[in-house]
């Protein structure tokens, strides 16, 4: 079973949800594959919004290909918010899926979306929701974060995480890390994601 998880992050906070993704489709008995969506801004751009240093930080992580999405047998796509939105990398790298889509590869593939917003009523879900429209134009099957994930449904706390799929909140200064209850749904959507995908293939 191999799944692959494509995502930006400009911060660290999607790249924090992808990492417990992966442990979640892991603990599934999944291959995991993570990979980052090419940057399209300068240098001296990211290094004014601050994020210079931490997109060197995950260098090593591999750029995705339109080929790698068509080798996976699910796709769990991960993106910061940009105004209710995905973020421009991510849509400038789905918009290169054409061939893909010409050829109907992606038809039947388990899909899935995560994402972090500034504040709490920052768009997340409409992040999702809009997110969830190319993949449907791709034919994938999407998998959202079912309420049997528990800590959907907690009052003790300020916390992201939707049916539409996991979400973090970042803060207005971008200070606050994931929770443990966003951290735990991500974790249950790598599960999840990962158990319907071997029963796709199946």
């Amino acid at each position: 079973m191999q799944v692959l998880i494509v995502f930006y992050s400009s911060y660290g906070h999607v790249y924090r949800m992808a990492e417990a993704v992966a442990q979640g489709a892991r603990e599934e008995g999944a291959e995991v594959t993570l990979c980052r969506v090419p940057e399209t801004l300068s240098e001296d751009v990211l290094k004014r919004l601050g994020s210079w240093d931490f997109q060197q930080s995950i260098k090593h992580i591999p750029e995705a290909t339109a080929d790698d999405l068509a080798r996976a047998d699910a796709v769990i796509f991960g993106t910061p918010t940009r105004f209710g939105n995905m973020c421009a990398q991510m849509k400038q790298f789905i918009d290169a899926t054409g061939s893909l889509w010409a050829k109907g590869a992606l038809v039947g593939k388990a899909a899935s979306v995560f994402t972090s917003t500034g504040t709490q009523h920052g768009g997340q879900e409409s992040t999702l929701l809009s997110f969830h429209i190319p993949l449907l134009h791709h034919g994938m099957v999407l998998v959202g974060l079912p309420y049997s994930f528990q800590g959907q449904t907690t009052m003790q706390e300020i916390s992201g995480c939707s049916p539409y799929g996991a979400t973090t909140i970042a803060g207005g200064d971008g200070s606050r890390m994931p929770s443990d209850n966003e951290l735990a749904g991500a974790r249950f959507q790598g599960r999840h994601v990962a158990h319907i995908a071997a029963k796709l293939r199946a």
